[in-house]
């Protein structure tokens, strides 16, 4: 198969692969950028019935729809790298996918949160794995360690339909499969530096099914060996299509909707403001406007042990925020979550300590560390974890390009 690529083939690969993943197009705290527009309320996508104008494709995407399966991620050659996300974004929230993860080694499908400064929250499936998924969590494209995802056992996690959801506030973020709690991660967890690397900026949902390695060259290269490495080895295009669906999407915006903005670039939850304006059925979809700025009080509570934790999210608002108002939502109003955290149910890539602090996710470390690799500039999930430039999108193409040429 890779005897029929051009060199100009093999470029467009690599810059599909890499563009169409985590990246950003401005970074808030580095420069003044655009404000986000705000989902505001709750939204709902069946797939089954065809494209919605509420999600944008990444470009060099096409997408076909199945009227029993939804929305069909598929890749048949090196080039494809099928992406789309959320028209609008959400500052905290509750997001549910009902899908059927890619199979085959080298695919890796994803279901993300991601921030326009690359603050990101993870769902991931490893096409050669049908007994895991992979939860994952990065704080301004942090990537100067590796020991954040959890693998949590599911049986099927490839072959057959599951619901995975992520609960998004200020004090923690809580992973579940088919509504049972896996993992919880507090804001001052020690993974989370303190806060430090939490995930807390507006959000935009993404999901896609890419090749997480592509042939022998892929994995012997240092730049992608790591990747290559926790994909389980090149993809066999042979084999193919390889197929994700994605049946609905439930997105549930805490925040007050209209426009999102960054009021510095601390990019911290502080700081973000919001046009919008919030009622008291605000998280049910539907938002009233009020005189005053919203006062949210909210109190949040996580433990963790070897295997099991529970989080406890209250949140209450008496009033709308005025245009501008400093955005501080944390939960829909009176939620409750409580189940085991990934210590008994998952493993963890890190060789420390397990981390003993509030909601901390535990686990035992493995030798799946291998996706750490030395020299690897990816990051668990949609690659790179940081903002590309035109250089580097040179750069890597030109080093895959002239990979592919030499063989």
């Amino acid at each position: 198969m890779r005897s029929t690529y051009s060199a100009a083939a093999v470029l467009v690969s690599a810059l599909q692969l890499v563009s169409a993943q985590t990246f950003t197009d401005c970074n808030p705290t580095a420069k003044t950028c655009p404000a986000d527009p705000g989902l505001g309320t709750t939204l709902t996508t069946d797939f089954t019935q065809g494209k919605s104008s509420d999600w944008t494709l990444a470009d060099g995407t096409t997408m076909s729809y199945d009227g029993s399966k939804g929305a069909v991620f598929s890749i048949a050659v090196g080039t494809d790298a099928p992406t789309i996300s959320s028209a609008k974004y959400i500052m905290f929230g509750k997001v549910s996918v009902t899908m059927e993860a890619a199979p085959g080694v080298g695919i890796v499908s994803s279901f993300i949160l991601e921030s326009d400064d690359l603050d990101e929250i993870d769902w991931e499936w490893l096409g050669g794995t049908d007994t895991s998924v992979e939860s994952n969590f990065f704080g301004k494209g942090n990537t100067t360690t590796y020991n954040r995802a959890v693998y949590h056992p599911v049986a099927q996690a490839i072959s057959a339909v599951h619901t995975y959801t992520i609960d998004w506030t200020a004090q923690s973020i809580i992973w579940s499969i088919d509504g049972n709690t896996v993992r919880t991660l507090a804001y001052a967890d020690p993974l989370a530096l303190g806060g430090a690397n939490y995930p807390q900026t507006p959000m935009k949902i993404k999901m896609g099914n890419w090749i997480g390695c592509l042939d022998a060259a892929a994995a012997s290269n240092p730049a992608t060996a790591g990747t290559c490495s926790w994909a389980g080895g090149p993809i066999d295009l042979t084999k193919g299509p390889f197929d994700m669906y994605v049946k609905s999407v439930t997105i549930q915006d805490y925040g007050c909707g209209g426009d999102y903005t960054y009021s510095d670039t601390s990019g911290s939850y502080q700081s973000i403001k919001s046009s919008g304006t919030c009622g008291s059925n605000n998280n049910s979809g539907s938002s009233s406007s009020a005189s005053a700025a919203s006062s949210v009080s909210s109190s949040a509570t996580a433990s963790s042990s070897a295997g099991s934790s529970s989080a406890t999210t209250s949140a209450s608002k008496s009033a709308s925020t005025s245009s501008g108002a400093v955005l501080v939502q944390t939960s829909a109003s009176n939620a409750t979550t409580t189940g085991s955290s990934s210590g008994g149910n998952g493993t963890t890539l890190a060789t420390t300590p397990t981390p003993t602090g509030t909601g901390s996710a535990s686990g035992t470390a493995s030798g799946a560390a291998a996706k750490s690799t030395a020299g690897s500039s990816a990051a668990t999930g949609l690659k790179p974890k940081h903002s590309y430039g035109v250089l580097d999108f040179a750069v890597i193409a030109l080093g895959l390009g002239l990979g592919y040429l030499v063989m």
